[in-house]
């Protein structure tokens, strides 16, 4: 019973190692496939530093819940165009989800106001 412990122990320590071996592929599919076996900073030596970081806060206790990093033009399309911005929204260390938008990522020194929530309690 010990080879199979001493086997699996090899395998945890080594599979770290094999994952931050997988490059990138910038194609949409290729990238979906790719950024979820990667760690934020395995994506981060790869991909570069994101042009907008931002943690999204429980209101009341503030804890981060998650982060979203969005980079410019990093993705193609299946027609070979690139996508405008992609969205990496994390969890912990991992990629939750992946979003390919076709819009631009406001200035980072630009004010942003979010309207108020205009929901009366009959929505």
């Amino acid at each position: 019973m010990k080879t199979p412990s001493a086997f699996l122990l090899l395998m945890a320590l080594t599979a770290p190692v094999f994952a931050a071996e997988i490059d990138i592929p910038l194609n949409e599919l290729g990238f979906v496939d790719a950024i979820q076996k990667l760690d934020k900073s395995s994506i981060s030596e790869q991909l570069g530093e994101p042009q907008v970081v931002a943690d999204v806060k429980d209101e009341i206790t503030g804890e981060v819940l998650g982060t979203v990093w969005q980079y410019q033009y990093l993705n193609t399309t299946e027609d070979g165009d690139y996508y405008r911005t992609t969205e990496l929204d994390f969890v912990g260390d991992r990629v939750a989800t992946i979003v390919f938008i076709n819009n631009e990522i406001p200035e980072a020194n630009a004010s942003t106001e979010v309207p108020p929530n205009e929901c009366t309690p009959t929505c």
